[in-house]
């Protein structure tokens, strides 16, 4: 009985350690474009709530930021202000709902979303999930996610997006 109950807890630890996840933190962005080989590196502070809103203020370069909240989306990157709604265009739905998914921990949906297959891994105290999208990638879309989770807390310390237009972002939470 002390080991069903043993086990019981440790299930439990670790499904509520990768439940709905909150940031609050410092990120770094390395922007790849894969055609000239240029790289971008940004740095910037994160807030997440766990739900629909989020919000990355860079400091460097300062100004710049991408926030949601719920449906809307909005950017200011090299000094160009934009507002999305995200109900009304699929790209940025798609886009907005796998971000916030693979925030949140919930990378099944973001697979489910970009009809993509997963592969989770864990090893030296990490999980890491990769989302290969299955065929062709509209151009919109992300070709593949990968994702690096502690064990010990469930929070998301690595994340690469990489578009099909050829564009990898690489955000590194601290």
């Amino acid at each position: 009985m002390k080991h069903i109950t043993l086990i019981l807890c440790a299930l439990l630890l670790s499904l509520t350690s990768f439940a709905q996840m909150t940031y609050d933190t410092d990120f770094t962005q390395t922007k790849v474009m894969k055609l000239s080989g240029k790289t971008t590196l940004k740095a910037g502070h994160l807030v997440f709530d766990g739900n629909d809103h989020l919000t990355m203020n860079y400091t460097d370069p300062k100004g710049e930021y991408f926030i949601v909240e719920g449906n809307l989306v909005k950017m200011n990157m090299n000094g160009t202000k934009t507002t999305l709604d995200a109900e009304k265009m699929n790209k940025v739905k798609l886009q907005r709902a796998t971000l916030l998914n693979c925030l949140s921990g919930n990378w099944e949906q973001a697979a489910a979303d970009n009809e993509a297959e997963l592969i989770i891994k864990e090893e030296n105290g990490m999980r890491n999930v990769l989302i290969q999208t299955k065929g062709k990638v509209s151009k919109s879309g992300y070709s593949s996610v990968e994702l690096t989770y502690r064990l010990s807390d469930g929070m998301l310390t690595k994340m690469i997006l990489d578009e099909a237009i050829g564009i990898k972002n690489i955000y590194e939470l601290k």
